[in-house]
């Protein structure tokens, strides 16, 4: 089987025409200004929600500048569990979120806005709230993330997929075939609740900030993908 080819007509993932205008040069000034005040919130144990609201307004930033923000912010004391758990060495087995891993990877493919968090990992903005369809950048995607296991010396991955969003089986079936051609051992399972189970594991893979502080421990798999197989994706740093 090719590791590589297309499908369907050309998607954008997560593309925003108004993000080249809400975040330029100027505008990203401004938002790392925004982003120090609600580093500071955060660290004197204000909500996100309310705290993010608040700079919101105070900055006049559109929703998805709000939403930048809240992906990419992160208080110290979050950030200091995660970078304990992050795994340093190597691993042979990893349990993947799945659809917020392949999301993102067809976002950075679409040349769509991404931003990279406090805590080192890469996000996306797409929000797409339990709607999904196979694009032409998915079987790409999906070739990245294997080859990347492959490189890595991982030899098992459990990948899950949310079964309330849709066409969760077809994207299934998509990954366990292109697996055939990697001297990987791959399942892939559909399931409520992703985001419980995740927590409870190790050497997970996601870049969703609860599970991050919740699991056992976690490998930040997408961004090395992102920076070694898609360098010329947009992304904008709040990690430094």
């Amino acid at each position: 089987m090719k590791r590589g080819c297309n499908m369907g007509e050309v998607v954008r993932r997560g593309y925003v025409p108004s993000d080249s205008k809400e975040f330029n040069e100027a505008a990203l000034q401004i938002l790392n200004n925004a982003g120090e005040d609600l580093y500071y919130l955060l660290n004197r144990n204000y909500k996100i929600k309310g705290a993010s609201t608040f700079i919101g307004n105070h900055y006049m930033l559109s929703e998805r500048q709000r939403l930048a923000l809240v992906r990419a912010i992160s208080s110290q004391v979050d950030l200091e569990i995660r970078k304990m758990k992050e795994c340093q060495s190597p691993i042979e087995e990893v349990n993947i979120d799945g659809f917020n891993t392949i999301i993102t990877l067809e976002v950075a493919l679409s040349g769509s806005l991404l931003v990279k968090g406090m805590d080192g990992t890469i996000r996306d903005l797409a929000g797409l709230r339990g709607t999904y369809r196979l694009i032409d950048k998915t079987r790409i995607a999906i070739q990245y993330l294997l080859e990347t296991l492959e490189e890595k010396g991982i030899k098992k991955a459990h990948i899950f997929l949310d079964a309330p969003v849709s066409n969760s089986g077809r994207l299934k079936q998509l990954i366990l075939e292109m697996s055939e051609a990697y001297p990987l051992e791959v399942r892939v399972e559909v399931i409520n609740e992703v985001d419980a189970v995740l927590s409870g594991l190790k050497g997970v893979v996601s870049s969703d900030a609860i599970i991050l502080n919740k699991c056992e421990s976690w490998i930040n798999l997408n961004a090395s993908i992102i920076e070694e197989k898609i360098p010329s994706s947009w992304c904008i740093d709040f990690c430094n």
